[in-house]
């Protein structure tokens, strides 16, 4: 039987999923990569360093937001061990059905897309080839031949990037295919339909956000410098 709502009463008020420099640090991911791949296809070797190293600072970013960030950005909040990861698929999962923010098995594919976009880029930090021109910042460290090396893994690593981003795309295609999930919607307005028993997100902490923002912007400059004094 259907509930049918008294005249003139308000329907509950959407529930916060995500804070919002959370948001734009996803957006941006999503942003950037393509990007990425854009500028060294066609050899725009400066604005592919350029982009390459903000894209450093959103990812250190994230790391500090994994560990100082609102409820639904917190690593514990999400990376859980295999058994939690199982009892979600067989849906034999406790409390699952009055969970906000990424599922466990969501969890680990995020770690793995942050990882592997951490990985690609601390291999262009060293690779280039000094003769030509272009090279990471932190080339200096490392002799030709390791910078070589580094410069086709940068290259053949891409890949991994992409597919483990295609299998995030995928997973956001199936929840909403199948299971009548929109999980598009809470991540541009920050906030999903309320439902009984679902507690929202916790206020933005803007103070720490804004210390985890310099934190990571001042990181990625120092590397932008040659993290002086190692180089």
């Amino acid at each position: 039987m259907s509930e049918t709502r008294a005249p003139g009463a308000r329907a509950a008020p959407d529930i916060r999923v995500w804070d919002p420099l959370l948001r734009l640090s996803h957006w941006s991911f999503a942003l950037l990569v393509p990007i990425l791949w854009w500028t060294a296809e066609n050899k725009v070797w400066a604005w592919h360093r350029r982009l390459g190293l903000v894209l450093l600072g959103i990812l250190v970013f994230r790391i500090l937001w994994g560990f100082v960030g609102t409820r639904t950005a917190l690593f514990a909040d999400f990376v859980k061990g295999p058994g939690t990861v199982l009892a979600y698929l067989r849906g034999a999962l406790p409390g699952a059905a009055t969970r906000i923010g990424h599922s466990p098995l969501a969890g680990w594919s995020t770690l793995a897309l942050l990882a592997a976009m951490l990985v690609q880029v601390g291999m262009g930090l060293f690779a280039g080839d000094p003769f030509d021109g272009m090279t990471g910042p932190l080339n200096p460290l490392v002799g030709v031949m390791t910078a070589d090396t580094l410069t086709e893994w940068h290259e053949t690593f891409f890949y991994v990037v992409a597919g483990l981003a295609v299998l995030h795309l995928a997973a956001i295609v199936y929840y909403a295919s199948f299971k009548g999930q929109d999980l598009v919607s809470p991540m541009l307005s920050g906030e999903r339909p309320a439902s009984e028993g679902v507690e929202g997100n916790g206020p933005m902490p803007w103070l720490r956000g804004l210390a985890a923002v310099a934190v990571a912007a001042g990181f990625a400059w120092w590397i932008t410098l040659g993290a002086p004094p190692l180089t």
